[in-house]
């Protein structure tokens, strides 16, 4: 779809389509009336701003829309909207041998435990080692820095899929 095709949609079609970009009800309500813009890059500068202005409470809706990375049973029931993108996202994860898938789990669910949100990482590109890595690397972190990296990893995220979906 271009910005041109996205800005003669419904009012509740553009609400839909950026709430696949980004789970977060405030970060769409703020992104609606940014359009029509120029191009891409505007729009994701529009979409970074009004994201830096969302609170954390926004935040965590917003990492309520992921599933854990490798979790492929809720990416097909849970995030049907969004599979497509997040499996692509994931992909990394395929090729995974179990023991890796495993310390995946087990890490995710140590997070949980710790952070009260699941772990957010912009995975496009990323071996499912290397995931790993960073989830083992941010476990140690205090809750106020680690919500402000998950932050900038589903910023990331969002602007991966607000690309896509003006591809």
């Amino acid at each position: 779809m271009t910005i041109a095709e996205f800005d003669h949609l419904s009012e509740q079609q553009r609400r839909e389509e950026l709430f696949k970009c980004c789970g977060s009800t405030h970060w769409v309500e703020m992104m609606l009336p940014v359009f029509p813009v120029e191009d891409l890059v505007d729009l994701l500068q529009y979409a970074d701003e009004k994201w830096l202005q969302c609170s954390e409470q926004d935040w965590l809706e917003a990492f309520t829309h992921h599933p854990k990375i490798g979790d492929k049973s809720s990416l097909k029931e849970k995030f049907a909207t969004t599979a497509s993108w997040a499996s692509n996202e994931q992909s990394g994860v395929n090729s995974a041998s179990d023991d890796v898938i495993d310390a995946l789990a087990k890490g995710n669910d140590d997070y949980y435990k710790k952070f009260g949100f699941i772990f957010i990482v912009c995975a496009t590109g990323k071996s499912a080692e290397e995931m790993l890595s960073l989830l083992m690397a941010r476990l140690p972190n205090d809750p106020e820095k680690e919500i402000r990296i998950a932050a900038e990893e589903q910023g990331k995220i969002t602007a991966i899929r607000l690309t896509k979906l003006f591809a």
